[in-house]
């Protein structure tokens, strides 16, 4: 059984048991049990159920086990001839999450 779940504006397909990195939340603690509401799709072994927009009474529990950094992103900017080289990095901050079940 997996489910289609909008969290933070982006959609993940979930199941029980997997780990999840979405963008971070800030207002989320460690070892606190989230749950998600915004379900767009269901399916049970087959029996998929499509919401309008989302799925009626279906919800996702998660458990935050940790807050992270993501690995470094190197953005190069370059004109040739003209001497110009700009280099930036970035870190992107993550959540982790644990999902618990998918209740439909």
């Amino acid at each position: 059984m997996y489910a289609i779940v909008e969290i933070l504006g982006q959609q993940f397909k979930v199941e029980a048991g997997k780990k999840l990195f979405v963008h971070r939340m800030e207002e989320a603690e460690r070892g606190s049990q989230l749950e998600f509401d915004k379900v767009l799709l269901v399916d049970k072994d087959g029996a998929v159920t499509v919401g309008v927009p989302v799925v009626e009474g279906a919800k996702v529990v998660a458990e935050v086990l940790s807050h992270v950094r993501g690995e470094k992103v190197i953005v190069f900017h370059k004109k040739r001839r003209k001497g110009y080289r700009k280099r930036n990095g970035h870190r992107q901050n993550f959540t982790e999450l644990l999902i618990k079940e998918v209740v439909a």
